[in-house]
Parts: C-alpha cells; structure tokens; sequence
C-alpha cells in the first residue's frame, strides 16, 4: 500500500492517558493549537522530547511580532513547501487567533491587496522564499524586514 493510504502509522499516537506526568505540557498544546497533535502523542514515549518540543513551540509563539501574522507566515510557508497538513492547521489557527477571514483568504494575494502592510509584507515574502528553499531568501528581503522589525 502506499504512504498515502496507509491504514495504520508506523508509530501510533498513544492516548494522554498513558503520561499523566505530561498532563501540563498536553494542556499547553491543546491550549496553542485547540487539540493535541498526533506529533506530540507520539513524542510522549520520551517525555524529555514533549517537554522540549513543547518549549520551543511556545517560544517560537511569543514575541513581540502578532500571533497573527505568525500565523499566516507559518501558513505561507507550509503552502510553499507543499505540505497540505500544515496548511490546513495553519489556516485553522489562524482564524482561532482572529486573522480576519479576508485577510486569510487573501493572503497569496499579499503583495498587492491593500489588507496587508508593508510591514505584513516583508515577513511574508521571507516566510515564502524559506519554505520553498532557505536560501532563497536574500539580502533584500531582509533589509526589508530590518525596516520594519
């Protein structure tokens, strides 16, 4: 069978149940996301690796720059690296953290639909030139950035 169909993953989400010791880092994820992912489930058989992926996921959320933009860029580069998955729990995230519904459904329209800053602007073309290859971001998007961030 290929990947695509495959009827069971090669390492199964265990429920929260089988960790109780990570009853607070499943609350963090439910609390940043709505759910707990499959991702993090999985990653319970070493709790060290939940706790730590945990943390760097609610640093790379905190910051001075709006969760919401955060958001669309994570989507922008989801959908330029071609990973649907992201794609649709980015866009989903979006929308929960009060990205406006235009503002989402307009967002490869970025560069030019007056919804976006200029600001908005500069992150999302870095966000779109790392998600398709990390080097193809280049001087002048982030002497772009460094204007507004």
């Amino acid at each position: 069978m290929d990947q695509i169909n495959r009827p069971e993953p090669r390492l199964a989400p265990l429920p929260e149940e089988h960790s109780p010791e990570l009853a607070e880092e499943f609350g963090k994820a439910r609390q940043r996301m709505g759910f707990v992912p499959n991702s993090v489930l999985v990653m319970q058989r070493n709790p060290a690796m939940t706790r730590g992926f945990n943390a760097l996921s609610s640093a790379a959320w905190s910051g001075q720059v709006d969760v919401g933009l955060k958001r669309l860029i994570a989507h922008v580069s989801s959908r330029a690296a071609g990973c649907q998955y992201c794609m649709a729990h980015t866009a989903e995230r979006a929308a929960g953290v009060g990205v406006e519904l235009e503002k989402l459904d307009k967002v490869w329209e970025y560069k030019t639909n007056p919804v976006f800053s200029d600001a908005e602007r500069a992150a999302l073309d870095v966000a779109v030139a790392a998600g398709c290859v990390p080097n193809a971001v280049t001087d002048e998007m982030f002497a772009e950035l460094r204007k507004h961030w």
